[in-house]
């Protein structure tokens, strides 16, 4: 079921991608400018706003900068597909956010002394990097690993609704958000582990 929700998130979120990329790539804008300038959007958001207390503002510009991650992709397959180094730059600008992001989050908590939620934000911010590494270590392997339940853009807009809300006055929703995206990450990467594994076992007796 989670899925099926999943697929039909993204679905829906090509949808409304597909048309801004076009209209970018016409204007002569490049998948990699729009890279970089969704990593700065978040730097500002997390660090301007976010570890100074304005959650809302912060959650907000992070949300929208963060769904450059799904337009820098679309525009590079529209434009003949993606570049050795177009890929390189978006995996390298991604840790850079999400440390940010992270970074920002735990700061905050800890001004607030809720040092369980500076926990979870450490954790999310360890577990997120390995659910891209474990990905990126089986693709240069040669390996498939397009499974979880938490990508990345998932795991952005977790954090992000728990600030919203959080910056809205309910206060335990951030460190509940964190836990749960702290949760998610933790067996994603597991997912992919197993997926992993099964695949090796399938291709190893062919090597003998």
């Amino acid at each position: 079921m989670a899925k099926i929700f999943q697929v039909s998130a993204r679905a829906a979120m090509t949808r409304v991608v597909e048309p801004v990329a076009r209209s970018l790539l016409r204007a002569g804008v490049t998948p990699n400018a729009v890279t970089v300038v969704g990593t700065v959007g978040v730097l500002v958001g997390a660090l301007g706003f976010g570890a100074r207390g304005h959650l809302v503002t912060g959650a907000l510009i992070v949300t929208v900068f963060a769904l450059t991650d799904m337009l820098d992709g679309t525009m590079a397959r529209m434009s003949g597909g993606a570049t050795r180094f177009g890929a390189f730059l978006d995996s390298s600008m991604d840790r850079v956010a999400d440390s940010a992001v992270f970074g920002a989050v735990a700061y905050w908590l800890a001004t607030e002394g809720d040092h369980a939620g500076v926990a979870a934000a450490l954790l999310c911010l360890a577990a997120g990097g390995l659910v891209s590494y474990v990905k990126a270590r089986a693709e240069g392997l040669g390996l498939t690993c397009d499974v979880g339940i938490a990508e990345r853009t998932e795991r952005l807009l977790i954090v992000g609704i728990g600030g919203l809300l959080t910056g809205l006055g309910l206060d335990p929703a951030l460190p509940v958000a964190l836990w749960l995206l702290a949760a998610v990450s933790v067996f994603t990467v597991g997912q992919r582990m197993l997926h992993v594994h099964r695949q090796t076992r399938e291709i190893q007796p062919e090597r003998q």
